[in-house]
């Protein structure tokens, strides 16, 4: 009798066949769809605009602004109430400073240290929350004890410890800061999402045909998680701009005599008011802009998870 050949029962990780080109299809169409959904939600359309325009305005503070946020102006000029016409639209300080440019000045600062914070925690929590619901086992365990233990203290109470070793406060440490405890929350929402995934057909039936933990995670895993990362990414993005403008209006963060932040503009600017009799347009300005920011990131983060959620939950 002729002898049967044997069907390999699964293949290696060199020999693994690329991904079909239906199924790279079938991601473009529902990226597709989702942006779409999105595109026809006029208020998250508005408040991207209006985030994009502040964002780019924040980043390119040093080319479109006449001179430096630190020059007094003549003496005429201090504590001056804000006008319609000429260049001190938001008015200026006990010592000549135009508000306007000092919260363009501060808009930059702010922007840097969130999106750099934002990001760094992201990497952080998706690497920790990705091995954690995928693995499980001790390592989940210990990251899972660990995160609840970073919850357990209040974050002002953590920074008076860590800023105090760290003078000065400048925007690159204050991101890394902020992200050694604000990647707590990402971690819990990739781990979730990437657990309820591993048990999902198509990731067993990759792992039966040998597929390496590296092609499962980029080709399976993190594609299918995505939409869960960037909402609870937007999400972070608020919590980011809170918590820095938060400690810094207490002092804690980077200090107004080294680069100017919304929190700390604020904070001085109603310290002012008390002790200086400075007018309340040198927090009020500061704020709103601050508000505008966090107003826009929620409605573009409900306008994202609701693009991104199926049709049969919307």
């Amino acid at each position: 009798m002729a002898e049967v050949p044997q069907i390999a029962s699964g293949m290696d990780a060199a020999s693994e066949p690329p991904l079909p080109e239906y199924t790279r299809e079938r991601r473009r169409f529902h990226s597709s769809r989702a942006w779409h959904r999105f595109a026809r939600q006029p208020v998250a359309m508005g408040a991207g605009f209006v985030l994009l325009v502040l964002f780019v305005g924040g980043a390119l503070v040093h080319q479109i602004t006449p001179h430096d946020a630190r020059i007094n102006l003549s003496a005429e000029w201090r504590n001056h109430p804000p006008v319609l016409s000429g260049w001190h639209l938001f008015g200026t300080d006990n010592i000549g400073q135009d508000i306007l440019l000092r919260t363009l000045y501060g808009l930059h600062t702010s922007e840097q240290t969130a999106l750099a914070a934002t990001l760094f925690a992201t990497v952080l929590g998706v690497a920790i929350g990705s091995i954690a619901g995928y693995r499980g086992g001790m390592f989940d365990v210990l990251m899972m004890r660990l995160a609840d233990l970073l919850g357990i203290f209040p974050l002002i109470v953590v920074f008076l410890v860590v800023y105090a070793y760290f003078t000065p406060v400048t925007a690159w440490k204050a991101s890394v800061a902020l992200a050694c405890f604000l990647w707590v929350p990402m971690a819990r929402v990739v781990r979730a999402e990437i657990s309820a995934l591993r048990s999902e057909e198509f990731v067993q039936a990759a792992l039966s045909l040998g597929a390496s933990d590296r092609r499962i995670f980029a080709r399976h895993l993190l594609p299918n998680g995505s939409g869960s990362i960037i909402v609870a990414a937007t999400t972070l993005l608020g919590q980011v701009f809170i918590v820095e403008a938060t400690l810094e209006f207490f002092g804690l963060g980077v200090s107004t005599a080294i680069q100017p932040t919304l929190g700390n503009l604020i904070g001085d600017g109603y310290r002012g008011v008390l002790a200086l009799g400075e007018g309340w347009w040198t927090w009020a300005f500061p704020a709103g802009v601050l508000l505008v920011i966090l107003v826009c990131v929620n409605l573009v983060g409900d306008g994202i998870a609701d693009a991104l959620r199926p049709p049969k939950h919307r």
